[in-house]
């Protein structure tokens, strides 16, 4: 039996559309629920420099996920949970995924930058004698190796955002069982999802534990390269199970003379910092409140327990592949949550505030988004699976044909670097 008429259009558009099509209605039913601040600046994006909603909306999520960290937790049928989520845009070149980022990432980046030029004063005023090494405030980590981003994580244990324009590289280093770089970020992942201890151990430096991990992702990979997603267990390690895809959904093929208007910037950079603000507080020595819980109102908790429960349900007849991605997502939907609570109290800091019905309801729109987006990843592999053609392929072609190693760069759009090491072999 259908609950409402909403439930049953629900199941009619389940059988009559596309995943795509599903997925362009959630996206545009959602960017009407987004406070005005964060719905400006995808739409300005949009429109001044062509960046799709879905890309600058996924960035924007990374971005307050990463500005709140551990500072804001929420409780809810014995679990304690964190806003820290997987992002990974999937495009075309030339499709603007860098510039969502760029975009969205820019209040963080600006923070860095001033946390960088403090760093550098203390250094210079630092008392060497003493040999005590000055930790460095920093929230954002752009192509680094995993012992550079462990590191780093221990001096800023809030919060580390992983920015990887390309994650194809990545991906594959952690499906290759003789990438000690590569398993050790997967096991990064796989355990900063839930926030978990990392004991990490070093030969030549000293070793360190990562008590409670709090890592974001995000990352960009071209539409030829999502098959390689599903190999070599990064399916079966459950990786993939905790990322949320982003396909290309809308597009916009008309110049228009102009930037983002200022204001705009301003008051997305303005809500972004008060977040930050609230971070920074707990992070201070002298602060006695370390985190803040999130309190849920008595409708709240019935949503989200309504739907944990239909999670559930719908999870015994899905596919093997859908199935276990549903697991997470029993997860997910408390990270959402909070994601949701941050964005809507944000431009006032209105952070005493409770956890609503209508937040859940749209972090569960959100959540049900991302699956759209998963099942059209699935798609997608199942389209190349028979047309496959690997970077070894290419690279070898490229050799009979006196082609160069740029040339191969600007064919596959991978980093210079990847195709270097594979050239070598």
């Amino acid at each position: 039996m259908y609950k409402d008429i909403n439930h049953l259009e629900s199941e009619l558009d389940s059988i009559s559309k596309s995943n795509s099509d599903l997925a362009l209605g959630k996206l545009q039913k959602i960017l009407l629920l987004l406070p005005k601040e964060y719905q400006s600046l995808i739409e300005q994006a949009f429109c001044y420099k062509r960046i799709p909603k879905e890309y600058t909306m996924s960035a924007i999520f990374f971005t307050m996920c990463t500005a709140s960290g551990l500072t804001f937790y929420m409780e809810a049928f014995g679990y304690k949970n964190y806003s820290n989520l997987y992002f990974i845009v999937i495009g075309s070149r030339g499709d603007f995924k860098s510039e969502a980022i760029k975009t969205a990432t820019a209040p963080l980046k600006e923070m860095d930058k001033d946390d960088y030029a403090v760093y550098k004063q203390e250094i210079l005023n630092a008392d060497n004698s003493s040999g005590t090494k000055i930790p460095r405030k920093q929230m954002l980590v752009h192509d680094a190796t995993i012992e550079a981003a462990q590191k780093i994580h221990d001096e800023n244990p809030n919060s580390i955002g992983i920015l990887i324009d390309e994650i194809y590289g990545m991906v594959e280093r952690m499906g290759n069982s003789r990438s000690r770089d590569g398993l050790a970020w997967r096991n990064f992942f796989l355990e900063g999802y839930t926030n978990a201890f990392i004991d990490v151990g070093r030969k030549t430096t000293e070793s360190f534990r990562l008590n409670d991990t709090c890592p974001t992702l995000l990352g960009g990979l071209q539409n030829q390269f999502t098959t390689q997603l599903f190999s070599n267990g990064n399916l079966e390690s459950g990786f993939l199970d905790r990322i949320l895809f982003t396909a290309k959904l809308t597009s916009n093929m008309k110049m228009v003379r102009g930037g983002i208007p200022v204001a705009v910037i301003d008051d997305y950079c303005q809500s972004v910092k008060h977040v930050l603000s609230y971070k920074r507080q707990s992070e201070d020595t002298n602060e006695k409140i370390k985190q803040f819980k999130i309190q849920l109102t008595d409708e709240a908790e019935n949503a989200l327990f309504d739907y944990l429960q239909d999670l559930i349900n719908r999870q015994s007849n899905a596919p093997a592949i859908i199935k276990e991605y549903m697991a997470k997502m029993q997860i997910s939907i408390h990270k959402l949550c909070i994601l949701v609570f941050l964005l809507k109290h944000s431009k006032k800091s209105s952070f005493a505030s409770s956890l609503g019905r209508s937040d859940v309801e749209l972090a569960v729109e959100l959540n049900e988004f991302y699956l759209l987006n998963f099942k059209i990843l699935l798609e997608q592999k199942d389209e190349t699976n028979t047309k496959e053609v690997t970077v070894e392929q290419i690279i070898d072609y490229a050799k009979k044909k006196g082609a160069s190693q740029k040339t191969v760069v600007e064919l596959t759009g991978l980093h210079k670097g990847t195709i270097s090491k594979k050239w070598h072999k």
